[in-house]
């Protein structure tokens, strides 16, 4: 596991979580503090769940916990993103089923999905553990629930003795959380982008033959920033939102064209004549479908291109990729929503910003930037003067956080 230096922001984090452990009754001094990052897709955005390859970074927004077992045979946990929730408290193994109605909405889902999955993969709890957990990762677009995941699998693993070394099969069981027992319906990239991140490198994954490359961005990149452009809204989970229709009709669109044109899933589209041939088959009838093909086949031609740039270390053409992929998005794939848009029309304006779109599942949450170091203060002001004329029910709740490229899974000194 990665022993990376210290971030600025770990001090507060333990302040943090000492103090919420005293609040809740929960005894984890001298324990183990383990941080989990956010991320930052720069490609292929819902490509995960129809096989194309993926490339994105960690960013420093961070989940830390911080555990100690306890003798008491009960799993105890409190965080502080939730805290009218209260103290979360099972034993270990006695968890409500998969999709258990009581958990309906709670953050409780999560721990409780972790014991669950940890129990069916040969791992069964029987530690008591005492946890608390800060995060400074904004709700919607990069990743915190996958964050979470990721480390409540070691946190409970590590308690009972057992090492998650295999970082894919992580990976894998902290989707199985979400899948099976969540009931959300996400892919492999969120886990995969944070659980192999490296500061100072993208991550390059290609599930056709389940490999990690690390790609180092190239010298002569000029000094920037990922912005994250929290639009202060609340997004559901992605069970409940577009994201959830997007993969159905993926889904419905492959048991319409394997038949006949021979694919296994959607990213094995690469042709540009029979992407056109297809196209003309599916329209007018399936219009919509077409364009959710299009965004596809089109997201692709750009992930190689955008490869390119970044080894190249030109970040004026990857940011200019990103914001054609947001106009995909938004246009062909449908998945953006009016406060990510109004975001972006506002980064659009400030010189130095080289590309913006939404980030993650869609609809609500935060969109991303890649922006000049020195234009990332006209950004913020920018946003602080336009946002909330376009988006007055934000005007409270919206929040710019400039990012910068770091390790995944790191674990700290308790303090």
């Amino acid at each position: 596991m990665p022993t990376a230096g210290a971030h600025p922001d770990d001090d507060d984090a333990r302040r943090q979580l000492h103090r919420m452990a005293a609040a809740a009754g929960l005894d984890v001094r001298g324990g183990r503090l383990l941080r989990t990052s956010s991320r930052l897709c720069l490609g292929v955005e819902h490509g995960d769940y129809n096989g194309t390859e993926l490339f994105g970074v960690g960013t420093d927004r961070f989940l830390w916990s911080l555990s100690r077992p306890n003798a008491l045979g009960r799993v105890r946990l409190f965080s502080g993103a939730f805290p009218d929730e209260g103290r979360v408290e099972f034993a270990p193994g006695q968890v409500p089923p998969a999709l258990a109605p009581e958990l309906a909405g709670r953050w409780a889902r999560f721990p409780c999905g972790v014991d669950h999955v940890l129990r069916r993969a040969g791992h069964p709890q029987r530690q008591g553990i005492d946890v608390v957990l800060h995060s400074t990762i904004p709700g919607g677009g990069m990743s915190r629930s996958a964050s979470l995941c990721l480390n409540l699998l070691l946190v409970f693993a590590a308690a009972n003795g057992r090492r998650l070394d295999d970082r894919l099969r992580l990976c894998e069981l902290a989707r199985e959380v979400e899948n099976d027992y969540v009931g959300s319906p996400c892919g492999l990239l969120d886990q995969v982008m944070i659980a192999f991140a490296r500061a100072g490198a993208g991550t390059h994954y290609r599930p056709a033959g389940r490999s990690v490359v690390h790609v180092a961005i190239g010298e002569r990149a000029p000094d920037f920033r990922f912005v994250a452009l929290d639009t202060g809204t609340v997004r559901p989970g992605l069970e409940q939102s577009t994201y959830a229709v997007r993969r159905r009709e993926c889904a419905q669109l492959l048991a319409m064209l394997a038949p006949e044109f021979g694919l296994r899933a959607l990213a094995d589209l690469r042709d540009e004549a029979l992407h056109e041939r297809i196209q003309r088959r599916l329209r007018p009838a399936h219009a919509r479908l077409g364009d959710r093909l299009r965004y596809l086949f089109e997201a692709q031609q750009r992930f190689l291109r955008m490869l390119i740039a970044w080894r190249a270390g030109d970040i004026a053409e990857v940011g200019a990729l990103f914001r054609a992929d947001g106009a995909g998005l938004r246009d062909l794939y449908a998945i953006s929503g009016p406060e990510l848009e109004a975001m972006c029309s506002v980064a659009r304006t400030v010189p130095g910003v080289f590309g913006e779109r939404m980030l993650g599942g869609g609809d609500k949450g935060a969109a991303g930037a890649l922006v000049a170091a020195h234009a990332v203060p006209a950004l913020r002001a920018a946003v602080a003067a336009g946002y909330p004329r376009l988006c007055p029910e934000q005007a409270q709740t919206f929040a710019v956080h400039e990012c910068r490229l770091v390790d995944g899974i790191v674990e700290l000194p308790a303090g």
